[in-house]
């Protein structure tokens, strides 16, 4: 399900791009190291003695930015001893003014993208051209060079310097929550990226969230080599989300294998750009993926094949990316920008987490129990099995009907959600708290959580609503977003510094997303939690985990390929990206599946118009897994408010403070093997 984290975080929306990378240094430093240490000293003697560390350390980093066009020698030493606040009381006082104006600023230019977005988004008519150049445009992106004009960033740099992940991980124990919200006002200003990059990279950004928000097929004009058509005429899918939900709503269709094995053809068909673009979001032709032939009125034509254009969308983000490159000296490519900085999990200890839960034998044990629930061998599209859930012995043709007379529009969904808070063990005023900061969406896409950045802004929650109502995929994907406002809301209103507000990483907000969305059936009365769905359940979890690392290891794989082979150009990627995907599908999937080259792995949307973002998702389900044990028989809103008010803090410390152990497969893999015992 499409899950863009477009919260904006940290400070500005151009800072979410500025994040990625680590301060940059001047060829030929400004100052000496003998008049570097003459002004350090003489700061330090007008400041008291516990300013004197932060002031060495933050002049060292505000002059590494200093540049020339910026002013001379005697003007950075005039910024530091005027501003260098002297006392803690002092420095306290400028960290509430920045705190204040920056809320503002950030949320008012969220404010501006969100509402420039709205017609790419919101389905609510039709995309006109000047839309898209709307919706690239970045409110925020000139700031970061308007506050090194002004020196605002300096001052923020000297009083405020950031601490690396080493530093945070090392110290950030001992830091009071004061300390923590210095630390993170610290990595507003870790880089100076021209405005003209950031707004680069926002455009391409947007043109590929427009090409995947926009990538349907109509399968009910799908046929297999009979000419068979096994969905409803008109059924429109998105890729990859709703073509992968509709596989698992075919478990329970008698003829749901044949479906299945359509849609996965024609998955195969799209990650190696062998599809008809004819047939993309255009429902005038019938398809037959199987043999990858194109029919109008019964007679066969001939196509053009999608000419790469999926994998020229990555190129494109990559060579933007690059462009931020340069201005990243000390974090110089993207990978360690996204999980040393942005994650602040090493992508060593990603990757190390991934292949220990991926490469375990109890898969292989799951994979067996899933053959004889189905009756036959399993196929590569298994990688979706949904009959550990509840909702796959449930008729969702009923539930459809039920929740298209429920939420006939999106208003009636949102006036709903009070009591869904209420139903999930939160108090009636609580309920209305958080709900009132809330404005549900028509998505165009599958769907999308979007937070607010200032206390006075409301959350959006998009998903996917019918001209005849909600159903139940548009239902499961909106209480998974409700998921993320919840958490978006109670980070932003109930953290006690706007600095600290929001989640230590994305994983974090997909966690408690996923939270919600495992109890979309209770919510609806449906639920029959027992010990065996329990322990099923542990199966769906450990199962899904096994899917979306591996689609999580070609992700960081295929950005390991594109520095390696930066003059790639999209055919070429295509290429790479199928055979990264069999790579690992044979390394760690046939094993289980018993079928080799397989390149589904490759099918993610989010692999194209949101890089290695991927991640996030099975880093989520691990902390899902945890914090949802660890809440059993407690009070579920109580825990969501206490672990959820810690803000942005370390990832690893969050984890110890909420739930007393850090981010690790082994206690999913555990409860794996005491369920399949206990169901034995």
């Amino acid at each position: 399900m499409k899950i863009k984290l477009l919260i904006i975080s940290i400070f500005f929306s151009f800072i979410h791009f500025q994040g990625m990378a680590q301060s940059i240094q001047n060829e030929k430093p400004m100052l000496d190291t003998q008049e570097l240490t003459s002004l350090i000293e003489k700061v330090q003697k007008l400041s008291s003695p516990d300013q004197h560390q932060r002031i060495e350390k933050g002049i060292q980093q505000a002059v590494s930015l200093w540049r020339e066009e910026d002013g001379s020698a005697e003007d950075f030493i005039q910024l530091c001893t005027q501003f260098s606040c002297k006392t803690a009381d002092e420095r306290k006082a400028v960290f509430d003014r920045l705190e204040t104006n920056l809320e503002l600023l950030s949320g008012s230019f969220n404010k501006m993208s969100v509402g420039l977005k709205i017609p790419l988004h919101v389905d609510e008519g039709e995309i006109l051209e000047i839309d898209r150049i709307f919706g690239g445009y970045e409110p925020g992106a000139h700031l970061g060079d308007d506050f090194f004009t002004n020196k605002l960033a300096f001052i923020t740099v000297i009083n405020f310097p950031f601490y690396s992940l080493a530093e945070k991980t090392q110290q950030g124990p001992n830091w009071s929550r004061l300390e923590w919200a210095y630390a993170r006002l610290g990595d507003s200003f870790k880089s100076r990226i021209p405005a003209p990059i950031l707004q680069q990279y926002a455009q391409v950004s947007s043109d590929a969230d427009a090409y995947i928000s926009d990538y349907n097929l109509y399968v009910g004009k799908m046929t297999d080599k009979k000419g068979k058509s096994y969905f409803p005429a008109g059924m429109k899918l998105i890729s990859h989300w709703g073509l992968r939900d509709e596989i698992k709503a075919q478990y329970a269709s008698k003829n749901g294998f044949a479906g299945q094995a359509m849609i996965y053809e024609a998955m195969k068909r799209i990650i190696r750009q062998e599809i008809p673009k004819e047939v993309i979001n255009n429902d005038a032709f019938t398809w037959n993926p199987y043999d990858n032939k194109l029919f109008n009125n019964g007679n066969e034509v001939s196509f053009t094949p999608e000419p790469n254009t999926r994998y020229q969308q990555v190129i494109n983000l990559f060579h933007a990316i690059q462009a931020i490159d340069t201005y990243s000296p000390n974090l110089p490519d993207y990978i360690q920008r996204k999980f040393d900085d942005e994650m602040e999990i090493p992508v060593a200890d990603i990757e190390a987490i991934f292949k220990e839960l991926v490469s375990d034998p109890i898969l292989k044990e799951v994979g067996q129990i899933i053959g004889k629930r189905l009756g036959r061998k399993l196929q590569p599209w298994d990688i979706w099995y949904d009959g550990f859930k509840t909702r796959s012995n449930l008729d969702i043709a009923k539930i459809d009907a039920l929740l298209k007379t429920k939420y006939p529009n999106k208003t009636a969904f949102e006036n709903d959600l009070p009591n869904i808070l209420i139903k999930l063990g939160f108090n009636a005023d609580s309920a209305r708290t958080i709900t009132s900061k809330v404005i549900v969406d028509p998505s165009r896409g599958a769907g999308h959580a979007w937070g607010a950045a200032m206390k006075s802004d409301k959350a959006r929650l998009r998903t996917r609503i019918g001209a005849d109502g909600m159903d139940y995929k548009g239902y499961n994907i909106a209480i998974h977003e409700f998921g993320h406002n919840v958490e978006q809301t109670i980070s932003l209103h109930n953290v006690d510094y706007y600095s600290l507000s929001g989640v230590p990483n994305t994983a974090f907000t997909e966690a408690l997303a996923f939270v919600f969305q495992a109890r979309d059936l209770q919510l609806l009365g449906m639920d029959q939690t027992n010990d065996q769905s329990h322990n099923l359940a542990i199966l769906d979890q450990l199962w899904s985990n096994f899917e979306i690392m591996g689609v999580s290891l070609v992700d960081i794989n295929v950005w390991k390929w594109l520095y390696a082979h930066p003059q790639a150009n999209a055919e070429e990627l295509n290429k790479a990206v199928n055979q990264i995907a069999v790579e690992i599908w044979n390394t760690y999937y046939a094993p289980v599946f018993g079928i080799k080259d397989s390149p589904i792995l490759a099918i993610y949307s989010h692999m194209i118009d949101i890089p290695l973002y991927l991640p996030a998702y099975p880093i989520g389900q691990l902390i899902e897994f945890q914090f949802g044990e660890y809440i059993r028989g407690k009070d579920f809103a109580g825990e969501i408010y206490r672990c959820f008010s810690q803000g942005r803090i370390i990832p690893q410390l969050w984890m110890k403070q909420a739930v007393g152990e850090s981010i690790s497969p082994k206690p999913i893999i555990k409860a794996a093997h005491e369920a399949i015992k206990a169901l034995k």
